[in-house]
């Protein structure tokens, strides 16, 4: 059964941009090319400027688990931190 893995983000206002395209043109590409993510989308908040979410849908846990001590997870670690705002929050739920 997929597990979805929703990562809540929110940055600086005047960040908003530059989070949004250091996720399209180097995490987001790292993350789906992992054994196991099957897909991966960020969602921008209509409601709250800055505020984001990675939703990203994996085979299992063993995926997420090989993931998260990946080079491509260090990677896109190094990527996150050159945003200024929230520490990011990492929740994961099953497809039912």
């Amino acid at each position: 059964m997929p597990i979805v893995r929703l990562i809540f983000v929110r940055v600086v206002p005047e960040e908003t941009k530059n989070a949004e395209q250091i996720w399209k043109e180097s995490c987001a590409p790292l993350m789906i090319q992992q054994p196991g993510c099957l897909s991966e989308k960020l969602l921008r908040s209509s409601d709250e400027l800055g505020e984001f979410i990675s939703y990203s849908e994996w085979k299992d846990q063993q995926s997420i688990d090989a993931y998260r001590v990946s080079d491509a997870h260090d990677e896109i670690k190094k990527h996150a931190r050159h945003l200024h705002g929230d520490r990011p929050s990492v929740k994961r739920y099953e497809v039912v």
